[in-house]
């Protein structure tokens, strides 16, 4: 088995559920956007995970401008109501801990704006486990790629030894443009399906599993 000595972690879905705050954010937003195709409270999960501003522009046909507006209308509902609204996976805080005693460099590479996923890391009380906290910051790093490009940088991670934990398609997507491996876990909001589909080196469905893959 591969080792790895970097381990990069996304956050929604794969270290905490925020599908509740989320979802309510979303309906804020396309309520004051005058959208009213976007399907049931279920099918809202397929927004989590992806840049929202490249997924509601394609998918609503947003301009570059007014996909700024929605997300901004989100943001008014998530910012202060949503970002709380969440909880963390089952096993995540022994899992952090097992991988930090094993002297591996845990940092975040997430697409989510860089001080909510902060907020949220604080929230959990997780910061002790990751040595960067990395996250989007619109237009100029708001790809899963362009995220994990400058987590890597910030704590010098090699490609060869680093893997992003992941549980949708755009984790493995963004793996690979930066050449490093991936592992998806079940437990988030990608199926097998999509996971398998995505190409990820691993996928696991506990974070028990994890740790055998991440000795």
């Amino acid at each position: 088995m591969k080792k790895y000595d970097y381990i990069a972690f996304d956050l929604d879905g794969t270290l905490s559920d925020p599908e509740h705050g989320l979802v309510e954010g979303f309906i804020y937003a396309f309520k004051k956007m005058g959208v009213t195709d976007y399907g049931d409270r279920d099918s809202l999960r397929r927004f989590i995970g992806p840049s929202l501003y490249e997924v509601w522009q394609d998918e609503f046909g947003f301009t570059k401008e007014t996909v700024v507006d929605a997300i901004e209308k989100f943001r008014e509902y998530y910012n202060i109501y949503g970002w709380w609204d969440n909880k963390l996976y089952s096993g995540i805080p022994e899992m952090l801990r097992e991988l930090k005693s094993r002297g591996k460099t845990v940092f975040l590479a997430t697409s989510k704006p860089e001080d909510t996923a902060r907020k949220i890391i604080s929230l959990f009380e997780l910061g002790q486990y990751f040595d960067f906290q990395g996250g989007a910051s619109g237009d100029t790093r708001d790809h899963k790629w362009q995220v994990l490009e400058y987590s890597m940088k910030s704590v010098n991670a090699l490609p060869e030894s680093t893997v992003l934990i992941g549980d949708r398609m755009y984790d493995a997507e963004g793996a690979k443009k930066c050449g490093v491996d991936s592992i998806g876990v079940l437990w988030g909001h990608g199926s097998r399906e999509e996971l398998e589909a995505s190409g990820f080196t691993h996928i696991v469905a506990t974070p028990e599993e994890l740790l055998e893959i991440l000795k």
